[in-house]
């Protein structure tokens, strides 16, 4: 009964709120006017989250969205806490996180494992990582820390590296049952690039290096990547990968920059690197239309696009990454920071839809003439490159020397108690994790999250 009222209340609140706030006024200049507007995009895609409701699975999001857009949805979440200092879903957020890990602490919990892909697991891990960087307030130390959770999935992934085809690679789905088992992608073997990157980084262990440079050198030599950087989708092992999908989308452009600009700092400016992040950011401007981020590979086909559930987040990933990256490499600062500010304005404009008049559309480029296309993934993006906005007045991202206090466990996910990362075994089943979500601390989120945007507005 107390529940119910004070979800009655919330929602009455919520409700109010939306006839007083008729769009959302971006104000570049003011930190102030950034943060309300992240506010109000952050409330509008936390709304999609149902696992905290009685009966609901923690740490999921409802149909149509995938598992692993949930792992980005709270790495989102993780940097608004980041760029904002807002803690009010931090309960939520890291509730979720932690339901997820799966009894072996690697992020492959049994509602998934039949289902679940390598680059699933990997938005899981990026998130993990993430938490570790900007210092995400670390959870009881009872239970599974950051680092240690993004080392387990780097474990389980260096594991199912398959040399049988194509001289290695990750393959995009990690049991043999599922379709696209036969199909090696960039961003399967992007996450495994970036988390051991940013593992490199963070840890200072070469061994995390040396992997980043292995999955590098494979995914240009088999082709996914071209000479001038761009960056493919896929291809197929039936062909020995012979043959590429030359598709391109801009999460797969995002996790490579973001990866090679951690190798670039790690190196401590290496000129080989330096060139890597140059080019790699030079071929972002296939997703930028007249300055502003668009998803080129569908978001205007017949005039209205096609983008399915999922690349409707795409422009997230490319927004954080490109924000990450100033911040380790800052020579990509005067390239990235503008196209973001301008990204930004039409994303803003483009929020203007749904009874609450803040609702956010997919086409940034149509400005404030609303497309009428809304979802998680279009407030995700909105958020996210909002947000990013906020880069230079950010703390910087830490290693375990520079101020990071993530626990760590080179051994996690493997089952090995080896403490080296070289000798990595593949990974076994897991179990659901017991974490739940306690509805009132979700509230107590929500509510704090109109009061600080009714407050700042």
């Amino acid at each position: 009964m107390r529940g119910r009222k004070a979800l009655a209340y919330g929602a009455a609140i919520c409700a109010s709120w939306g006839g007083i706030a008729s769009a959302i006024d971006l104000d570049l200049t003011s930190t102030d006017s950034i943060k309300n507007a992240a506010a109000t995009v952050a409330f509008g895609m936390m709304s999609y989250y149902t696992g905290n409701h009685t009966g609901d699975n923690p740490g999921n999001l409802p149909s149509p969205y995938y598992w692993w857009e949930a792992g980005a949805c709270f790495g989102t979440m993780v940097e608004y806490w980041y760029y904002t200092n807002d803690t009010s879903y931090n309960p939520s957020v890291t509730a979720a996180i932690l339901s997820q890990v799966g009894t072996n602490e690697d992020f492959m919990p049994t509602n998934q494992t039949k289902t679940e892909g390598n680059d699933d697991q990997g938005f899981w891990g990026m998130t993990a990582m993430t938490a570790a960087e900007v210092n995400y307030p670390n959870p009881p130390s009872d239970q599974p820390q950051w680092l240690a959770l993004a080392q387990a999935v780097f474990n389980d992934m260096v594991g199912r590296w398959d040399t049988s085809t194509c001289e290695g690679g990750l393959r995009w789905q990690i049991f043999t049952f599922n379709t696209g088992y036969d199909y090696k992608n960039s961003i399967a073997n992007g996450c495994l690039f970036n988390i051991a990157a940013r593992l490199a980084r963070y840890t200072g262990n070469s061994s995390y290096a040396d992997w980043a440079e292995k999955t590098w050198d494979w995914v240009e030599g088999v082709g996914l990547m071209s000479d001038d950087y761009s960056v493919y989708d896929g291809t197929s092992d039936t062909t020995n990968c012979t043959s590429i999908d030359k598709l391109q989308f801009s999460y797969n452009q995002g996790i490579y920059l973001f990866g090679a600009a951690m190798m670039y700092n790690y190196t401590n400016g290496s000129s080989l690197w330096k060139e890597r992040v140059q080019g790699l950011l030079n071929n972002t401007n296939t997703f930028f239309q007249n300055g502003i981020m668009y998803e080129e590979a569908c978001e205007q086909v017949n005039t209205v696009g096609n983008c399915d559930t999922d690349q409707q987040s795409f422009k997230a990933y490319l927004s954080r990454w490109m924000a990450a990256t100033t911040k380790i490499a800052p020579f990509t600062s005067s390239y990235s920071l503008p196209l973001l500010a301008s990204s930004a304005k039409a994303a803003a404009l483009q929020c203007s839809g749904g009874t609450d008049g803040t609702t956010c559309g997919e086409h940034w480029t149509d400005n404030s003439t609303y497309d009428g296309n809304y979802g998680l993934g279009q407030q995700m993006s909105a958020l996210s490159v909002i947000q990013s906005n906020m880069i230079t007045q950010a703390p910087e991202l830490v290693t375990n020397s520079t101020g990071g206090t993530s626990v760590g466990n080179a051994a996690a996910g493997s089952g090995s108690s080896d403490e080296s990362v070289t000798v990595i075994a593949p990974a076994t089943g897991a179990d659901r994790a017991g974490a739940g979500i306690l509805t009132t601390l979700w509230l107590a989120g929500v509510l704090g999250g109109v009061s600080f945007m009714v407050a700042g507005t």
